[in-house]
């Protein structure tokens, strides 16, 4: 049988990895790091998290929710990791990032059909099975080899790195615990909020657009931010409210200190199993350090705030999937070459390790194939992981661009269902959930065990 050749050990190659490995076929894995590091990266360990530690929603009925069951179902490694690695984080799956990248690491360096390989791949493998899954990161010599060998341009966008900041440097006679209307899985106040008077406000605003920023690394990219992730200077451009109507945004939040709700808030979310350190949610901004540390701690209750890691910005890579890929994230001139995580053309932590996920099985499927005569069976276009490749290879090509799981992607409801329900925005969803979830449970029927590590 054909060895199946993963490239890149990021979230979605080490998830891709897993899944071939399990499904019996040999698996080589190479990643670049440590002998070279990436503008963001600062480990070689497997899966390293580089903007936030979350996950994103684990609310039942809610898209992320969806998404990451499936997977979990579908005996994801990385899912769990990240219930091995779980730091509170509200309705969140939020994991401590090292925690996290060990379990990996440990699981596919002890794996028997794994064999890690450490060094830069600079191109495309010229035969045998392969999944890209390099990552927004994506060395210049790989991605200029993509370029040529698929026959389409780099396409790019800036991406920014939240800061983060020592637990015991925030001023908690200023700040305060709450999740969002007291939404938490265990119902405890997850989040640390610095809270702003109308005046801070105002100043904090003024601060951030005055601050000096840096220049993007390619001075003749024109492209634009993703919009799921603008850095704070670039919401602050949109207007003065922008930013309380967005990251720091007061509703269904009360300070236990003077029983009434902020104008605005920035919410702290813990970073570490031994609560050690908290990112700003939201806060991904490219403002030169020094600025930064003196903007930053203009928020209330971090006037001596210890910043542990700056925001920073960086390039992020990925390829016009609606023009290149086929549903099975195989390249349509080449379908023996797979893509998966961000540079197919996904944003988010569970949406790179889901193509991750498919594009291993759907590997792992062909290398069976080749011996005997296996289609490679896609997921159903209903279900979450088939919604997600859906719209990234069959989106408008022209104005592609990266996209988290969200319903808009999943398939309507029927006139007759939407009327029926068109006062309860909570029993639609439920009722997509519903329907994924069956044309789910008849996929992993028909094409294979499942195996729930949830």
């Amino acid at each position: 049988m054909e060895t199946v050749q993963i490239v890149g050990a990021g979230l979605a190659g080490c998830e891709a990895a897993w899944q071939a490995a399990e499904a019996g076929v040999r698996v080589t894995l190479d990643e670049m790091r440590p002998q070279r590091l990436t503008p963001a990266h600062k480990t070689g360990a497997f899966g390293e998290l580089v903007c936030s530690n979350s996950l994103k929603s684990e609310l039942v009925n809610s898209a992320p929710w969806l998404l990451k069951e499936e997977m979990r179902r579908m005996g994801s490694l990385l899912m769990r990791a990240a219930e091995t690695a779980r730091v509170p984080g509200g309705h969140a799956l939020t994991v401590d990032r090292s925690v996290f990248s060990e379990e990996i690491t440990r699981a596919l360096e002890s794996h028997p059909r794994i064999e890690v390989r450490r060094g830069e791949v600079t191109k495309i493998p010229a035969e045998g099975i392969t999944v890209i899954a390099t990552g927004p990161l994506t060395s210049d010599a790989l991605a200029q080899d993509i370029s040529r060998f698929t026959g389409a341009e780099r396409l790019y966008f800036y991406d920014s790195i939240s800061p983060i900041v020592a637990a015991d440097s925030v001023d908690m006679s200023i700040a305060f615990r709450a999740s969002r209307y007291g939404k938490s899985l265990d119902q405890s106040d997850d989040y640390i909020n610095c809270p702003f008077s109308r005046e801070q406000y105002e100043a904090f605003v003024t601060a951030v657009l005055e601050a000096e920023s840096y220049e993007p690394h390619i001075a003749e990219d024109q492209t634009p931010y993703f919009e799921g992730c603008l850095p704070i200077e670039e919401l602050a451009r949109r207007g003065r409210d922008t930013l309380r109507f967005g990251p720091m945004k007061p509703v269904g939040l009360l300070n236990s200190h003077t029983g009434r709700r902020p104008w605005a808030v920035v919410q702290l979310r813990q970073e570490d199993q031994r609560a050690g350190s908290y990112n700003l949610v939201g806060f991904q901004n490219h403002m030169k350090f020094g600025d930064q540390a003196r903007v930053m701690r203009m928020i209330p209750g971090l006037e001596g705030a210890e910043f542990l890691r700056f925001g920073q910005i960086h390039r992020n890579t990925y390829i016009n999937a609606p023009s290149l890929l086929l549903a099975t994230l195989q390249l349509r001139a080449e379908p023996r070459l797979f893509f998966a995580g961000q540079i197919c053309g996904v944003e988010g932590y569970a949406e790179s390790i889901a193509t991750g996920l498919l594009a291993g099985r759907y590997a792992a499927a062909m290398a069976h194939g080749l011996a005997h005569g296996w289609p490679i069976a896609p997921v159903p276009r209903a279900s979450a992981l088939g919604s997600l490749c859906h719209y990234i290879t069959q989106a408008e090509a022209r104005n592609f661009q990266p996209a988290n799981i969200t319903f808009d992607l999943l398939p309507s409801l029927d006139e007759e269902t939407r009327m029926r329900m068109r006062h309860d925005k909570n029993a639609r969803r439920a009722e997509v959930c519903r329907r994924s979830t069956e044309a789910f449970n008849d996929y992993l029927v028909g094409n294979g065990r499942e195996t729930y590590v949830g």
